[in-house]
């Protein structure tokens, strides 16, 4: 059984796979391969995966951005931070999916599920997956964050929102008005809730709004420097493997 991960956390990636060769000793591991344009070279060079491990959140965008390069006809196990009822389209169209932290357990109940499944996936169709994978998306996109500042609760709303970022191993919202505010969810969770098309993960601490991009200029070893509206403890840069598809969101929206 030849099984492919795309992962873009190594830690998660190990742990998967000791998992996995603990299960299925018999199995042919490939991975991990960490972001979309890796996925995809991979894919694309000839690889014929039996299954794939795939996490949605990868170091350059979402992973549906995978199955619009390159055909993959065999079936996924998304590993993933949603919640259940986000993926409940998945449960329904047979494509499994395990909650992280994930254990052996989870891990077994997927290859089972796929091995229940075997004659659905022969047929080496997985109609709309990408379709699947926006969908399941969208629901998650919130239209305000609650905020607790000077005793008091209150709401901000995402239009106001010019960028989120970590600050102090704590994840902050920088309104364009200035104020600041600290949040609980974690920076990863939060670019699972706002709109993909809106917002845009620069790189592992920033996490900006559409609206609040100045200019943006070349940069040192094929670099982008982002400038904002408003000004950022640190200077934004994306590194030359995420540009392409930084410079494609903007250009699409």
């Amino acid at each position: 059984m030849n099984i492919i991960i795309i992962e873009d956390e190594l830690r998660t990636a190990k742990s998967l796979e000791n998992i996995i060769r603990d299960i299925k000793p018999e199995a042919r591991i490939t991975g991990p391969y960490q972001s979309i344009e890796a996925s995809v070279s991979a894919l694309s060079e000839g690889k014929h995966p039996d299954l794939i491990f795939m996490d949605i959140q990868l170091a350059d965008g979402l992973s549906f951005e995978i199955f619009k390069s390159v055909k993959i006809t065999c079936p996924v196990v998304f590993c993933t931070a949603f919640d259940e009822y986000s993926l409940e389209a998945f449960k329904a169209n047979g494509v499994d999916y395990v909650l992280k932290p994930f254990s052996r357990e989870d891990i077994a109940s997927s290859f089972k599920k796929v091995d229940e499944l075997k004659n659905f996936f022969q047929q080496k169709s997985i109609p709309d997956l990408a379709e699947m994978l926006v969908s399941m998306v969208q629901p998650k996109e919130k239209t305000s964050f609650l905020v607790f500042k000077h005793q008091k609760y209150t709401t901000v709303q995402i239009e106001q929102i010019a960028f989120f970022y970590i600050r102090n191993d704590s994840t902050s919202i920088m309104c364009f008005d200035g104020q600041e505010f600290t949040l609980n969810q974690a920076l990863d969770q939060i670019g699972n809730m706002v709109s993909q098309q809106q917002f845009f993960r620069v790189n592992r601490q920033y996490l900006v709004n559409f609206k609040a991009i100045k200019e943006v200029e070349h940069y040192f070893l094929r670099k982008l420097y982002v400038k904002l509206l408003i000004e950022t403890p640190d200077k934004l840069l994306i590194n030359k493997e995420k540009s392409a598809h930084f410079l494609s969101w903007m250009e699409n929206r």
